[in-house]
């Protein structure tokens, strides 16, 4: 059975609230990518039980601050057929395989320094049965130097909690001249944006647009950060593993 036709899972949960919320995004929901987004749900809740992949298991905070959260990147953004985009820290995978399921033509890699954390992905991916969409075990400072994976997608995108100069340093090699690195962030940002324009300038990148949101079904705020990439970046960036959490640019 695809998990198109696994049916049965949508009598398990209510998801008025997700495509609620969603339709308030003008984003509409699929029957298969319910299904899809309900399985992910369990697969995550099962090996959250014997591994640290997240504090949030209930459902509908998972739905909110995990699914809906990954998917705000929609409203800024079109992702046009042939796109690639890189998910650095991915984690437990988001924002990218909430972007896969919305957006299935694009092509996604995902990166994390945990090894079970890869393997958790690699099952979510088949079990989802996601094509065009790899799960990668590694360091952004080793992954974005040349001849891997430096200046190879159309955007970058990140929900780490790295202060924005250190994330631009892991993230703006790994996008093309003409991407973009998409940053999730809060609404409190003036000033980790004011610290890192140094960062964005030596990068190769510029501040297109900051985008100001409200998590849908609550007064959380949100800021979409779109930093375009106008230049290559100078070989020496990334700095070597742990430097630029250390000392940011």
């Amino acid at each position: 059975m695809s998990i198109g036709e696994n049916m049965e899972i949508l009598d398990r949960y209510d998801t008025t609230f997700f495509e609620k919320s969603m339709a308030a995004l003008s984003i509409s929901l699929e029957k298969k990518q319910i299904c899809q987004f309900l399985t992910y749900y369990e697969i995550l809740t099962e090996w959250n039980s014997f591994m640290n992949l997240t504090a949030i298991t209930d459902f509908s905070e998972v739905v909110r601050k995990h699914f809906i959260d990954s998917l705000l990147v929609l409203k800024c953004l079109d992702f046009q057929n042939e796109m690639s985009l890189i998910d650095v820290g991915t984690g437990a995978g988001f924002p990218g395989i909430p972007l896969k399921i919305m957006v299935p033509h694009l092509r996604i890699t995902l990166l994390d320094s945990l090894q079970k954390r890869i393997t958790f992905l690699e099952e979510v991916i088949n079990k989802l049965e996601l094509t065009d969409i790899e799960a990668i075990h590694g360091r952004a400072e080793d992954f974005a130097k040349s001849g891997k994976l430096r200046e190879k997608y159309d955007f970058c995108v990140s929900r780490a909690v790295s202060n924005l100069s250190t994330l631009s340093e892991y993230c703006i090699p790994f996008v093309k001249v003409g991407g973009i690195f998409v940053a999730y962030k809060s609404d409190k940002i003036e000033e980790e944006l004011k610290s890192a324009d140094k960062a964005f300038s030596l990068l190769g990148g510029f501040l297109k647009e900051k985008v100001n949101l409200i998590l849908p079904g609550s007064k959380e705020k949100r800021c979409i950060l779109l930093i375009e990439k106008r230049k290559k970046t100078p070989m020496k960036f990334p700095r070597k593993a742990g430097v630029p959490a250390k000392e940011p640019i």
